[in-house]
């Protein structure tokens, strides 16, 4: 997740609608005014060849970025558009967090505030623009159903990357009659447990613990009653944010053992961090996990 924002223009600096044609479909980067976070999100939509060529809808998968991205790294980076392309799927990147707002130390730091949103409904008044559960879960759907009409919104997955893993695997467990599948890179697994998660539920949600553990996908793990289902996580083993204990994928792990309604799939990749590198690498395998759900 280390795209700081110093080493590339600012997601609103250029309002610019774009499409580019990328393998054989179409890259767009679009604009509109969210009521969730009350100001305008930038957003990339990845349109593949079925999109423009075949009679049926087209599924989506949503990937959600990591701390200090934009909307604009994954899809420049990830190189997964070229897989999504191969099975006829969209890919969605929305941005990490409301801007504009210039709530007063909103940018002090790298993992709070501007670039961390944290897929969460902020409660404390200060951060009421922090409305990025919403904004994926509700408002998101409904324009792009309206914008690109040959997507179909109800058949769509999750997937992310560190902060983004962590918004996947939640929305999925709050949400699992709305979404096919989930899978996460590096994800932030156990958030009230770790220094990221701490720092940003104590700014966003304040000292409302049951708050904490309602976006916390370890936690939901442990009270998840829903169908059976199967979820992905994939983490680099020589990751510095896995060693340090941010991310925690053995307490996610541990919470899911003799679940019989969760199956989970844990790859662990000898010798790859926790950067663009690593997800590029095995984008394909995420990618072809989810159009089995997507596409049976």
């Amino acid at each position: 997740s280390t795209c700081r924002m110093g080493s590339e223009p600012s997601t609103m600096a250029s309002m610019q609608e774009t499409a580019k044609k990328y393998f054989r479909g179409m890259q767009h980067r679009k604009f509109h005014e969210s009521k969730a976070c009350g100001c305008k999100m930038s957003l990339g939509v990845y349109l593949p060849d079925a999109y423009y060529n075949d009679d049926a809808p087209v599924p989506v998968i949503y990937y959600l970025s990591g701390l200090t991205c934009t909307d604009e790294n994954a899809s420049q980076k990830s190189g997964i558009q070229r897989y999504a392309d191969e099975q006829g799927v969209a890919v969605v990147f929305p941005d990490t967090s409301p801007r504009g707002h210039n709530v007063e130390g909103e940018a002090d730091s790298w993992d709070f505030g501007v670039g961390a949103g944290f897929y969460l409904n902020a409660t404390e008044s200060k951060w009421k623009h922090w409305r990025m559960y919403d904004y994926i879960t509700k408002e998101l759907p409904v324009y792009l159903a309206q914008t690109f009409p040959n997507l179909d919104t109800t058949n769509a997955s999750l997937m992310g990357h560190s902060m983004g893993g962590h918004g996947a695997l939640v929305i999925f467990l709050k949400n699992y009659n709305k979404y096919k599948s989930v899978s996460a890179f590096s994800p932030i697994c156990n958030p009230i447990n770790c220094p990221w998660g701490k720092k940003a539920f104590t700014g966003y949600l304040g000292v409302n613990e049951a708050a904490w553990k309602s976006y916390d996908a370890t936690e939901l793990a442990k009270a998840y009653d829903g169908p059976n289902t199967k979820v992905f996580i994939d983490q680099g083993a020589d990751d510095d944010f896995l060693k340090s204990g941010q991310l925690l994928p053995e307490n996610f792990e541990k919470a899911v053992e003799g679940k019989s309604n969760i199956e989970l799939k844990l790859k662990m990749r000898e010798g790859y961090d926790h950067s663009y590198f690593y997800i590029a690498t095995f984008a394909e395998d995420h990618v072809n996990f989810h159009a089995k759900y997507l596409k049976p």
